[in-house]
């Protein structure tokens, strides 16, 4: 018999449900009020637990932060982060010397391989108007013959990201935005190629069938999210904004992870206030998995060695002169690659200025 359509329905947590070959995806919607001159928030932090603030008082968090919020310098091995960016900036930093300023619909893809120690900062620069941060974190498992890669981190800056619209039968939009993967058409254009993953990841393997991708729906609008390539896919469909959708003819009125067969077309339907959906697909990778914190491996004794070679070596050191790092109040959008080649979005502009 044919598997139903929705497999499966979770609530949204913190963080959000997922499954192989994804380990982890947070969505960070913090609305910051005006800067103070350290960019950080102009505002009081009693009642917030210091370093340890996911309070969401007054509707956002320092989380790991003391001056700037975000998450100071820590360790990462064996898998991959991509941080999908959709209001406000982000400073990294890591162990190879790289640092960039992203945001604004940019995307970070950071293979973390064998070892790496990155900082992401959350800098607040406007101290005349509120400064709203949103943005996905999603971690992506390696394949064991390659988790001890060597790091690496790509920059897909949202002038590259392919977007497209379908417009239904009464004139409604869906607007796809696609980060990784592929995608067929369904009622309109299809998206242009997403930039190429790093070398090193699974979603790199055609086969693999890895795909992310954010949907916009109007209110009242309706299309159909095209099968994926295989039903060994594994396929989670996140409705986190809106008020209440069909799916495959079912009816939602509450914010929840949807895991969809992903060998069948799947009907979504809005209703009165525009929804906003993340999606999530990959084979998976089938193998074991032992976590440790910010370490993902196969067996425990790898997650033994990999705590161990963090305390002799810190994967390279911190070359930076405080764990959380910022790169100033210059807003230009930029990243410097270890080896010190700069890159910056491909439409730069006067006004996002030259910084080095």
């Amino acid at each position: 018999m044919p598997r139903p359509p929705i497999l499966r329905l979770l609530p949204l947590g913190m963080p959000w449900p997922t499954v192989d070959p994804f380990l982890f995806c947070v969505h960070h919607d913090d609305a910051y009020p005006r800067a103070n001159a350290a960019m950080g928030p102009d505002a009081p932090l009693a009642g917030r637990t210091p370093e340890q603030d996911f309070s969401r008082k007054d509707g956002w968090s320092m989380y790991h932060g003391t001056v700037v919020p975000g998450f100071p310098a820590h360790p990462h091995r064996g898998f991959e982060t991509v941080t999908v960016v959709r209001r406000g900036l982000i400073d990294h930093s890591d162990s190879l010397g790289a640092a960039a300023r992203f945001g604004r619909g940019d995307v970070q893809w950071l293979t973390a391989g064998r070892g790496i120690v990155h900082a992401e900062m959350f800098p607040l620069l406007d101290t005349s108007a509120d400064n709203p941060v949103e943005l996905f974190q999603i971690w992506l498992n390696l394949p064991a013959a390659r988790k001890m890669a060597a790091p690496h981190f790509t920059m897909s800056w949202a002038e590259d990201v392919p977007r497209a619209i379908a417009v239904d039968a009464r004139s409604r939009r869906t607007v796809l935005t696609l980060v990784t993967g592929h995608l067929p058409a369904s009622g309109g254009e299809g998206p242009a190629p997403a930039p190429p993953p790093p070398p090193s990841s699974w979603a790199a393997d055609p086969d693999a069938d890895v795909a992310i991708a954010t949907l916009r729906m109007e209110p009242g609008a309706t299309w159909t999210l095209p099968a994926a390539r295989s039903d060994a896919t594994r396929r989670v469909l996140y409705f986190f904004a809106g008020q209440s959708v069909e799916i495959a003819g079912t009816l939602l009125r509450e914010h929840a992870a949807i895991e969809l067969a992903a060998g069948t077309d799947i009907a979504l339907a809005n209703r009165d206030e525009p929804a906003e959906f993340l999606l999530l697909q990959g084979r998976p990778l089938g193998e074991p998995v032992a976590q440790h914190g910010p370490f993902v491996m196969n067996t425990r004794a790898e997650i033994v060695q990999a705590m161990e070679d963090y305390r002799r070596t810190q994967f390279g050191g911190w070359p930076w002169p405080d764990a959380a790092p910022v790169h100033g109040r210059d807003p230009a959008r930029f990243a410097r690659h270890p080896d010190g080649r700069v890159e910056r979005p491909p439409a730069l502009a006067p006004a996002e200025g030259g910084r080095p």
